[in-house]
């Protein structure tokens, strides 16, 4: 009887007193601005580049170390929000990343600037160990919401080169960062009041997750194959879409703002294709889902290498639905094989080594398109692509490898 009650005052005490649904709210918001964020710099140094003195493949560079920051400091975010508290780590990303992209508006040279954006991606990095953790931790069904939060993060993408489009025209391009530096901050507050700390209380054996390790070394291989060649293209083709279609759609419009437009328009579609794949994860095996999403990235990219007007806006629809959906599906991949203890460091791992990569991205889009253009650098990242194709083939069929993991309570530490 007394081993009974004391069972019962553990499950009390570890039992979330925040609401679930305000919880995912204030994590599908820091993953729309965390990517907002990291891409506002893409959108805008078409307009900043001459302000600056320099030419397109010139000035791009200065935001990798902001990309490599990104990536690198999510294994020490996603270890502190294990180790010390969820909730705490997010308050500090909405608060960090605003005043860094204020700081970033008032930038007056290329090192101040590359300085700023390294400010950026060193609390950016904060959101995707920490917040999907906390999602997870969160969510009924898995799938659907690491769907909907992926739409969240597409939306921020797709929003990036529309805002900034408009802001950079009309208003200039330090009014691009300073008003969503804004909007963080203000967020970072709102959070702080609504989201309480919370002790996590689990036992040992609590959301164990058993698997055959053959199947888990197969596993991770995908996994590693499959995150080096989908997020360094994912990184690539956000980075590069303003300045392709600055180029290849001149038949369409000259706009800074039209472009944006466009750009987001296309982004809307990755969106769906995350919500869709996100409901499909739910109802079916991972493989079924990820090998025939496999298949679209590296022959689109191929055709978008010689595409302009019309064609290229259709070529790049296919591409973003390949890109984003892909996310989706190594989220769930992280998801699935790990437990609520280690989940935080098992998505650090899987961001640090995902955009790490990415954070090359940048530096190798301004060398290929200095040398060959845009014909070069998509050939180029559609090559790289086959190796989704590879990890795809590598993933065991997972119907039945994972036994259903013990629940355990949802955190928002």
């Amino acid at each position: 009887m007394d081993g009974a009650l004391i069972v019962a005052f553990r499950a009390l005490e570890s039992t979330p007193m925040n609401n679930p649904r305000t919880v995912i709210s204030f994590v599908n918001a820091a993953h729309f601005l965390d990517h907002y964020a990291m891409l506002i710099f893409a959108a805008a140094v078409v307009v900043m580049a001459p302000i600056f003195g320099m030419t397109y493949s010139e000035f791009l560079p200065y935001a990798t170390p902001g990309f490599v920051a990104f990536g690198a400091g999510s294994l020490l975010t996603g270890w502190l929000g294990d180790r010390w508290s969820r909730r705490h780590m997010l308050a500090i990303y909405f608060v960090g990343l605003g005043a860094a992209l204020i700081a970033t508006g008032f930038a007056r040279t290329p090192q101040q600037l590359s300085l700023a954006l390294f400010a950026i991606g060193a609390f950016g990095s904060i959101y995707h160990p920490v917040g999907t953790a906390m999602l997870v931790a969160y969510a009924a069904e898995v799938g659907r919401e690491v769907g909907i939060n992926g739409v969240w993060g597409n939306l921020g993408v797709a929003s990036a080169a529309l805002v900034t489009g408009i802001l950079t025209q009309y208003f200039g391009w330090q009014s691009a960062f300073v008003v969503p530096g804004a909007i963080a901050i203000g967020l970072g507050l709102a959070f702080t009041r609504a989201v309480a700390h919370e002790k996590r209380v689990m036992s040992s054996s609590a959301a164990a997750v058993r698997v055959d390790p053959g199947a888990m070394k197969r596993v991770i291989l995908a996994l590693v194959v499959t995150i080096v060649a989908s997020s360094t293209t994912f990184n690539a083709i956000t980075v590069a879409i303003p300045k392709l279609f600055a180029e290849r759609l001149t038949t369409l419009t000259h706009s800074t703002a039209w472009i944006g437009v466009i750009a987001a328009a296309v982004y809307v579609f990755g969106a769906l294709a995350q919500y869709t794949i996100g409901h499909l994860l739910d109802r079916h095996s991972l493989k079924s889902v990820f090998l025939p999403m496999a298949f679209l990235l590296a022959p689109l990219l191929a055709a978008a290498a010689f595409s302009s007007g019309w064609l290229l806006i259709l070529v790049s629809i296919g591409i973003v639905i390949g890109i984003f959906g892909q996310v989706t599906i190594n989220d769930a991949m992280v998801a699935k094989y790990t437990s609520d203890q280690w989940r935080a460091r098992a998505f650090a791992a899987r961001y640090f080594l995902g955009f790490t990569a990415a954070g090359a991205s940048v530096a190798l889009v301004a060398w290929l398109h200095d040398r060959g253009g845009f014909e070069l650098m998509l050939e180029a990242f559609g090559a790289l692509c086959v190796l989704v194709i590879v990890g795809a083939f590598i993933f065991p069929d997972d119907r039945r490898q994972v036994e259903k993991p013990i629940q355990a309570a949802p955190d928002a530490s």
